[in-house]
């Protein structure tokens, strides 16, 4: 075998800055219905995208506009708008339900020492109308623009704003405060605005109401010393400035903010909206007792839907309190909720039950419950992190949502009335599909493959029993980026592998190969097992592996039993097999695809991150002889040693097959447990170079797991090499960390793999 000439690192970075300029595709929203003099309809589409900026080091946003017109029925024609425009220092943005105005929450720098701002604004179609500077209000901390308790809502009078931000903490003295002396001064004097002057009033009562439902929360409160350092708990990974949570209210009208009071103490409201006839606000309350864990990816954790009612601050429990729920979306004639809802604690992320409840008879029903298996030809089951923003149809009977179908992912419709769904996608390209937003019919979606980078696609919903015939148009077309053919493989575990309860799972692999390479010469394999390991890879783009794939390198990634997307029997027979059976399954992958496929199984190397470094350490160290290269990100490495530092210690015990009891500690033979299925057990039998990149600000999986492994490695003259990424958690997902670690991850493979 003669080596391929490694390529130069400008080259990598060449290939790695050309591939990342893809953007992706993150928000639509479709404009009010126009009629044009001739008597058609149309409408404008808003889509926003982001992108990485090598040369900022940032993910950057901009905007995109399309026209499309209709005939209610099928799309006339549809194309784009003017050019792209960048979206500067926008959190959060939300069109009212006419269309006529639009909210946005904008970040602006401080001058000179000042710390950043954030304004609350209010745009109509013409001009700038309301522009208020809620930091300088100060009557709460940070508004939340997050995904997790996140929202920007209008009421349907389009009048008030709903949004969660942090409860403003009172600023702690020390028991040395010096006290200044309580002299008379000016509005000039403080830097304060004059009486007369003073743009917002606080405390401003909904109309119609009979006052108490808001605070003003922004009076000076009292603090005893010695409060300066006293622990506030948050959220965990990706959450770490969300403590205490609260519902704020601007009245657009009359120029007020207010703090809504009725949430009881015990929970963190978010996800909230305006109830029907704008009478209260329904929200999720999240138990924080007896203490936070970590929430992100988590949707496991106790939660219930709540109302609070504005005319007395009365707040009702709408779902039930036993259970974890999230999610929640009204329908257009404002008469039922739908959400999703799991068990609480167990794996983080499991199949849901979507369910309803109505608004007039108070009835709550199950409209899809969990599936045991995956059936083609038969739904899924639900496995999103959350349902789109907008995702009823016009006759307040059916919903769309996209789920994982094994390694790919599909859009469906779910009729609410007799839980009967239908495959949108079913006809069209395999590939990965998301829908983006529904409104009068009109559906927007994104579709990717491995090999294609994310393209925006319309349809219009046909109507109740023809969904099967909605037909897709590509109004952004993304060209497939050379070089790459990909395939979904199914396997199947032997007979002494399968799981004693829940047999007959197969599980399955994505395999991307690069189409050009040397003559006559086998091109290595990367092997990547997702993290989670209540995950999946679906068939969309993923930026590293198309990279991979253009260096030269086959990158298979597998979907192990437990994966999402394959029933929730899958799911469950994963806790307390984690190191053997994910990783038995991830090795017959290995050692089937280089029988059947033309790849040199003299050289294949391991990446991974979380879960998935969880499981190319165990590998290493179970198959040494397999693998000649690692590379993990983030990894899990001693559960054992996990367990008292991570965000999520119920996952450490739920994983290895334990209870978890938040006040119970692991007895002598839990902790015996957790670190025989660790892969540190195996440490002593690796041979493969190990590079390591971790996050200094990793809540998940904290970087000493990784500190761990590299001292163990290099005690034992494994070659290692360690990356420490500032400023980036468990994703490492900054713009300059991502791109860092692709250059050294490469060249790390085509080193030891000799290519």
């Amino acid at each position: 075998r003669v080596p391929q000439v490694q390529p130069r690192a400008e080259e990598l970075s060449e290939l790695y800055r050309e591939l990342s300029q893809h953007p992706g595709l993150s928000t639509a929203c479709l404009g009010p219905d126009l009629t044009t003099q001739y008597g058609g309809k149309y409408c404008s589409l808003y889509t926003e995208w982001s992108q990485r900026d090598l040369a900022r080091a940032e993910n950057i946003k901009f905007c995109r506009q399309y026209l499309i017109f209709h005939d209610g029925a099928s799309i006339v024609y549809s194309g784009p708008a003017g050019t792209c425009s960048e979206i500067k220092d926008e959190l959060l943005s939300r069109e009212s339900p006419s269309g006529m105005l639009k909210a946005v929450l904008r970040k602006v720098p401080g001058k000179e020492k000042e710390k950043e701002k954030q304004f609350l604004e209010v745009w109509d179609q013409n001009r700038k109308v309301k522009s208020i500077d809620l930091t300088a209000l100060d009557k709460h901390g940070s508004v939340y623009d997050d995904d997790q308790f996140g929202c920007l809502a209008w009421s349907h009078s389009e009048t008030h704003l709903l949004y969660v931000a942090e409860k403003k903490r009172p600023k702690a003295e020390s028991f040395f405060q010096s006290k200044a002396p309580e002299l008379g001064t000016s509005d000039e004097d403080t830097g304060h605005p004059k009486k007369e002057d003073a743009p917002i009033k606080v405390g401003s009562p909904h109309p119609g109401s009979a006052g108490g439902w808001l605070c003003g929360c922004g009076a000076d409160q009292t603090v005893p010393q010695g409060e300066q350092f006293v622990y506030h708990e948050d959220w965990g990974e990706t959450l770490s400035t969300r403590s205490v949570p609260v519902l704020c209210v601007l009245d657009i009208e009359g120029n007020s903010i207010s703090v809504l009071e009725g949430i009881p103490e015990h929970l963190s409201p978010g996800q909230a909206f305006w109830s029907p006839e704008d009478t209260g606000v329904v929200f999720v309350g999240w138990w924080h007792d007896p203490f936070r864990l970590g929430l992100r990816h988590c949707t496991n954790r106790r939660s219930a839907l709540f109302y609070v009612d504005l005319t007395g601050g009365r707040c009702e429990l709408l779902s039930e309190d036993t259970r974890a729920v999230w999610s929640p979306r009204l329908s257009p004639d404002g008469c039922r909720i739908v959400y999703l809802e799991n068990n609480v604690l167990g794996p983080h992320q499991q199949c849901s039950q979507l369910r309803m409840y109505d608004w007039y008879t108070k009835h709550t029903s199950t409209v899809l419950e969990a599936v045991p298996r995956q059936v083609w030809g038969a739904f899924p089951g639900i496995y999103c992190g959350a349902l789109p923003g907008m995702c009823w149809a016009a006759d307040s009977r059916r919903i769309l949502l996209d789920t994982a179908q094994r390694s790919q992912q599909d859009v469906f419709v779910v009729d609410t009335a007799t839980g009967t769904t239908t495959s949108l996608t079913a006809d069209s390209p395999q590939g990965s599909w998301s829908v983006l937003t529904i409104d009068r019919d009109l559906l927007v979606a994104r579709f990717s493959t491995p090999s294609c980078p994310p393209m925006l696609k319309v349809a219009v919903l046909p109507a109740a029993g023809h969904e099967a015939q909605t037909q897709w148009i590509c109004l952004q077309d993304a060209p497939p980026v050379p070089g790459i053919s990909w395939g979904i493989r199914t396997l199947q575990p032997p007979p002494e592998q399968e799981h004693p309860q829940y047999g007959g799972l197969d599980f399955d692999a994505i395999l991307m190969r690069p189409n050009e390479g040397p003559a006559g010469q086998k091109p290595p394999l990367v092997v990547m097992p997702h993290g989670g390991p209540h995950s999946v890879f679906t068939a969309g783009w993923m930026l590293y592996p198309a990279a991979l794939c253009r260096v030269g390198f086959a990158v298979l990634l597998v979907n192990y039993r437990g994966s999402l997307g394959f029933g929730q029997d899958s799911v469950a027979s994963l806790p307390g097999n984690v190191g053997t059976q994910d990783v038995h399954d991830v090795q017959l992958c290995v050692e089937r695809v280089l029988q059947e496929e033309m790849l040199d199984a003299s050289r294949v190397a391991l990446v991974g991150g979380s879960h998935g470094g969880f499981l190319a350490c165990h590998l290493i160290g179970q198959f040494p002889d397999t693998y000649h290269a690692c590379v993990v990100r983030n990894p899990v490495v001693n559960i054992a040693s996990m367990v008292a530092t991570t965000d999520i210690p119920d996952w450490c015990l739920t994983e290895t097959g334990l209870p978890y009891k938040p006040d119970a500690l692991p007895d002598p033979a839990q902790w015996t447990e957790m670190l025989h299925k660790s892969p540190i057990r195996y440490v002593d039998r690796v041979r493969a170079p190990v590079l390591l990149m971790l996050g200094e600000d990793d809540r998940r999986v904290p970087p000493k797991q990784g500190l761990e492994y590299y001292r163990a490695l290099k005690a034992r003259g494994v070659p290692t090499r360690l990356l420490w990424y500032p400023g980036n958690n468990h994703a490492l997902a900054g713009v300059e960390a991502e791109a860092d670690g692709f250059m050294n991850m490469a060249l790390w493979l085509l080193k030891h793999l000799q290519c």
